[in-house]
């Protein structure tokens, strides 16, 4: 990761220095990609460090989070980067300049090997983070890029078809907007603890409900605490007053979220008397106004 960050900085360094003097802003879009990929892997690698702390007393859930928070700023710098290339993208179209094809090619070649050198070095880490999946994908698409610019350069040198190195820019600067517009709601779901995405509430409720010992329950929230751990918390009316038999209850309940939904921590609160299991009182935590008249036991 570290090596990943050092070769993208000094690359992005080059293509700068060679977009100015050739005049190819399609080079200069590349090196803006590439910098922002740099970004995302020092921004992934420092918040993986972060999220790998204990929970402690200010954050009680843990720190887990922060890669999530470091996805957020990456994927708006990208849709940042990616608006800027299009209105630099016109206004070159608007008033053209000359471009020197030769070192154009040249520069993308060095980054084209650079590209894939550093998606190399980074593709182990991308299976279990969606920030280094990412970075690992930008990385992929910065290879491609490369490749067009090549094309550009060939273009202009052949043909003097100058409006190539346009459309190329065009072409990075719509992969960039996609690919953050594309991950920008999950990172903001998780963020905002909304259901998991490949999870329906509805399935989790009757689940819960189908088990041996459950004879209602409400107040349900499922959310994600980080990019891997899914949590859940209801209120559970039992079918007996006894304390042991809702134990044997939460074992199984919680031995079945785990198995059918992935999710491995489960607060499951007993709950005496009062709601049934329809919508309404399912979804009760909706509002602002809660109403817990109703009897509970000892929080388990």
């Amino acid at each position: 990761m570290i090596a990943a960050v050092a070769v993208n900085v000094l690359l992005t360094v080059a293509q700068i220095i060679g977009g100015v003097v050739s005049g190819s802003l399609s080079l200069i879009a590349d090196a803006l990609h590439n910098l922002n990929d740099a970004a995302s892997l020092a921004l992934a690698l420092f918040a993986r460090k972060i999220g790998r702390r204990p929970a402690d007393k200010l954050m009680t859930f843990g720190y887990g989070r922060a890669e999530v928070v470091a996805a957020l700023i990456n994927l708006t710098t990208l849709i940042i980067v990616g608006l800027y290339l299009v209105y630099e993208a016109v206004s070159r179209f608007i008033n053209p300049q000359p471009i020197d094809g030769w070192i154009v090619i040249w520069v993308a070649g060095i980054a084209l090997v650079i590209d894939v050198a550093t998606a190399v070095l980074v593709h182990a880490g991308s299976k279990n983070s969606l920030n280094i999946k990412a970075a690992f994908l930008h990385n992929v698409s910065d290879a491609l890029a490369s490749l067009g610019v090549i094309v550009a350069g060939v273009l202009i040198l052949l043909y003097d078809l100058y409006v190539a190195d346009l459309i190329i820019t065009l072409v990075i600067s719509a992969y960039v907007l996609w690919q953050g517009f594309s991950l920008l709601p999950k990172t903001i779901r998780i963020l905002m603890g909304a259901t998991p995405d490949d999870l329906e509430y509805d399935r989790i409720v009757a689940a819960v409900a189908a088990v041996s010992g459950v004879k209602s329950l409400h107040h349900v929230h499922v959310w994600s605490l980080d990019e891997h751990t899914r949590s859940l918390e209801a209120h559970i009316v039992p079918d007996t007053g006894s304390i042991a038999a809702f134990e044997e209850t939460k074992t199984r309940i919680r031995a079945m979220l785990k198995t059918d939904f992935t999710i491995a921590h489960a607060t499951l609160e007993p709950c005496t008397g009062g709601a049934d299991s329809d919508p309404a009182s399912v979804r009760a935590h909706a509002g602002k106004n809660h109403d817990h008249s109703h009897s509970h036991g000892d929080e388990a």
